[in-house]
């Protein structure tokens, strides 16, 4: 225990961080590390749907040198909750390494977590020093998604040949064209692509110049057609959730002032008008139709067949090792997968976020990840009290995780850089919102 600092009133610095600020710079040197963290940031969020893997895994790695460079400059900061939980989440996944049957597959795994941690670390610092950062972040973030969108919605005149390999001939959606743009695969384009568009919609709010709102106006709609048209169930799943949680959140915002009764009454009414309108686009729209239907197919549809095997099998898994799991990373799990697997039924993945964390952290791992998302929901909903431009980003992005979750419940597609990374900017967004005035609460 630090006694100087108590007596002195300072709040002690957590030894963890007692590194930084190691180094003393001048502020020159400081600006011109911040103006280059934000030059690598936008590099790498805008082209997450075009780089190669060396390309993202260099833009990677020089984001978490960049940070480690920076914090050895700078002295430390308070640790949020939400930093607070990944740093126990990392704990957690250090000693399922260590505890791994496979420690091997599972280093390389812990390794690609450090790494993505560090991007989310650069975020962190950089949106504290200068929260103007965050509107030129999410510019690179949209173009990324605008440029993927036009090339995804330009196969929809490409010949049904080249898109083939993605209409399952043993599905109830039998002979559905997907698209799936620069990606290669029409569930990460769709799970790429959630995450933007309640960012793409809170720009319209949030933007002021005419030119701004209509780059953010397109980027949305490009944006969710291309969802759309990846007739992705998890992604329409996710486009649902996100769109619904932005809606409540900015008219719970914007009738502050309202009596109670009114303030209650609209959202559930716009819920139900919501849910209506579902109603119908499920029985009248032939090709919603027929992907609702093969989604209460049961087994009887090849894809949910597939996916309720492997989760049989990952299921075995956890109760195996239920505590820290086999080691995080999809290398312990193709090593460990193997010995569980159903005949024919091969994976990559557990296909369902939460049973994937289960099996590489198990349960402690699990825990952890919860109390991630409660912190992450608390942050976000401070956005209905901020008398702050944070408050849209608060809320924006609180609606991009929950498009990412309900993708997440029967798909893995959220490990993925070109996803995950995205995921991270909206937690490190979450992470450096300003703490809520008196007067607001």
């Amino acid at each position: 225990m630090d006694v100087s600092a108590l007596s002195s009133g300072k709040t002690p610095t957590p030894w963890l961080m007692r590194w930084q600020g190691l180094c003393r710079s001048d502020a020159a040197v400081l600006q011109r590390l911040e103006w280059l963290a934000g030059a690598v940031l936008i590099l790498l969020l805008a082209g997450l749907p075009l780089l190669s893997r060396t390309g993202l895994a260099l833009l990677v790695a020089a984001s978490g040198l960049l940070w480690l460079l920076w914090s050895l400059l700078t002295p430390p900061e308070q640790i949020k909750p939400i930093s607070g939980w990944l740093l126990l989440f990392l704990a957690i996944a250090v000693l399922a390494t260590g505890c791994s049957p496979v420690p091997m597959a599972a280093a390389k795994g812990l390794i690609k977590l450090l790494s993505y941690l560090g991007v989310y670390a650069l975020i962190n610092k950089l949106l504290r020093c200068n929260s103007m950062w965050w509107d030129r972040l999410l510019t690179a973030v949209m173009s990324g998604g605008l440029l993927s969108s036009v090339l995804a919605l330009r196969q929809l005149y490409a010949s049904s040949e080249e898109l083939a390999r993605w209409a399952d001939p043993n599905s109830i959606s039998q002979g559905t064209i997907r698209i799936y743009g620069p990606l290669g695969n029409p569930n990460l384009l769709a799970g790429y692509l959630l995450p933007i568009i309640p960012l793409a919609a809170l720009a319209i709010i949030r933007w002021r110049g005419i030119g701004s709102r209509f780059f953010a106006l397109v980027t949305l709609l490009l944006s969710g057609a291309a969802t759309v048209f990846t007739y992705s169930r998890g992604g329409w799943l996710g486009l649902m959730a996100g769109s619904a949680v932005l809606i409540l959140l900015l008219l719970l915002r914007a009738t502050r002032q309202w009596p109670p009764f009114w303030r209650r009454l609209l959202p559930i009414a716009i819920l139900i008008l919501g849910a209506a309108l579902l109603a119908v686009a499920a029985t009248k729209l032939e090709p919603i139709r027929t992907r609702v239907t093969s989604l209460l197919a049961g087994r009887g549809d090849s894809s949910n067949n597939f996916r309720i095997n492997v989760w049989l099998s990952s299921l075995e898994m956890v109760q195996d090792r239920p505590w820290l799991g086999i080691g995080p990373g999809n290398n312990a799990f193709n090593r460990m997968y193997p010995l569980y697997q159903q005949p024919k039924f091969n994976a990559l993945s557990a296909y369902s976020v939460p049973l994937e964390i289960l099996v590489e952290t198990g349960l402690a791992g699990l825990i952890a990840s919860l109390g991630l998302l409660w912190s992450a929901i608390k942050a976000g909903l401070t956005g209905l009290r901020l008398d702050d431009a944070a408050a849209g980003a608060a809320l924006a992005s609180l609606a991009a995780i929950a498009a990412l979750l309900g993708q997440g419940i029967a798909d893995t597609i959220f490990f993925r850089p070109e996803v995950q990374l995205i995921g991270w900017f909206c937690l490190a967004t979450l992470a450096t919102l300003p703490p809520v005035s008196r007067e607001a609460a």
